[in-house]
């Protein structure tokens, strides 16, 4: 390509780029340079020599902001890949949160589907109210993620009086080896997932509470580790970006294994309302099982939630994530949120709904 080539090439780019020059001053600049020149001319005379500097002076102007800024992105990728956090290992004991003061809601009861612009009818379901471990809500008919009515602006994960239900989902988050040998690994450890736990506000240490959650954990991931939390820091500028936040300095990184097999559900809880994990800013959940997929439910909710007695609690819209494989959800760890009963008719361990969970701390 001659020089001449490579200068026409890269003035089609930057015209394309309507950060540079949008379409309205395209078609000014263009009806100004047509109106200079007469038939037969060249753009030779005085005039269009004048707007022939200035156009070139601003679009360098503009391009170079707009190199600056991507360079400062992929510096901000790069510098958070090589970011080695600390992650928990294996054998620390399970940190999994609980339920906080003021979500009285029982394994996985649903609030009634509400519709744009409604309003409620039906009030949440009152503490202790029954219901079988293995039940399951309607489907959901959307594929991947849909939601009830939905607050405007951005997710603030500070200590905001309301926080709308806002995540951003990744697909094709792992490439297929990476999937695969994950899965094989998960799947050759059956013997090593444990009963969950949970952590309550309040009290100290974490339990089995078979009202509050069902599933089984493994704390090591071995080697696919540190790829995933890699993977995560990486996508993080974005996700502050899209969230119109600043990033904050993180201190470490957890991850666990999760099963969820047949009757298996989580109710409603905040990752960070317990002393304990009180530093969780960020969510993230990886999702991946066996194909064509084994169970239905297990569905990810995301509640609205509003502060009540320093703790996030659930209003009665939500947003749903309908398990989809290779997928990775990442959400403000204040969020109240659940998982719904999963119903695995098999009830064999390799066809559980498996997640990689993680909480990124302040």
């Amino acid at each position: 390509m001659t020089a001449r080539e490579m200068i026409d090439t890269l003035s089609g780019t930057l015209l394309c780029d309507e950060r540079i020059l949008s379409v309205p001053e395209r078609d000014l600049l263009a009806n100004l340079l047509q109106r200079t020149r007469t038939p037969g001319s060249t753009l030779e005379n005085a005039v269009t020599q004048a707007i022939t500097r200035r156009v070139g002076e601003i679009i360098a102007e503009r391009a170079l902001g707009v190199l600056g800024e991507s360079l400062s992105q992929q510096l901000l990728l790069q510098q958070s890949a090589s970011f080695r956090v600390p992650v928990i290992k294996a054998g620390s004991p399970p940190t999994t949160p609980g339920p906080v003061p003021g979500t009285p809601r029982p394994p996985g009861s649903t609030p009634p589907p509400i519709s744009f612009g409604s309003t409620p009818t039906t009030p949440l379901p009152a503490p202790g109210t029954p219901r079988p471990p293995g039940s399951t809500p309607p489907p959901i008919s959307l594929a991947t993620t849909t939601s009830q009515p939905k607050t405007g602006g951005v997710a603030v994960l500070e200590a905001a009086a309301y926080q709308p239900a806002e995540c951003v989902v990744l697909d094709e988050f792992l490439t297929p080896t990476e999937l695969n040998t994950l899965s094989e690994y998960a799947l050759a450890r059956e013997m090593q997932f444990a009963i969950s736990e949970v952590l309550s506000p309040g009290v100290t240490g974490s339990a089995v509470d078979y009202e509050q959650r069902r599933s089984r954990v493994l704390m090591d991931l071995g080697g696919h580790e540190r790829m995933i939390v890699d993977r995560v820091l990486a996508c993080l500028p974005r996700v502050f970006q899209k969230w119109g936040r600043d990033p904050f300095p993180i201190s470490r990184v957890e991850t666990q294994f999760t099963a969820s097999n047949h009757g298996d559900f989580f109710c409603c809880h905040s990752d960070n309302g317990a002393e304990a994990v009180a530093a969780r800013e960020i969510t993230f959940v990886y999702f991946f099982h066996r194909e064509p997929k084994p169970f239905r439910g297990g569905e990810l909710r995301i509640y609205d939630s509003r502060r009540e007695n320093n703790h996030y609690v659930p209003t009665a819209n939500y947003r749903t994530i309908v398990p989809e494989q290779n997928q990775l959800v990442l959400f403000a760890s204040g969020l109240s949120h659940e998982i719904t009963p999963v119903d695995c008719p098999s009830r064999h361990f390799a066809d559980s709904r498996f997640t990689v969970n993680g909480w990124i701390h302040r």
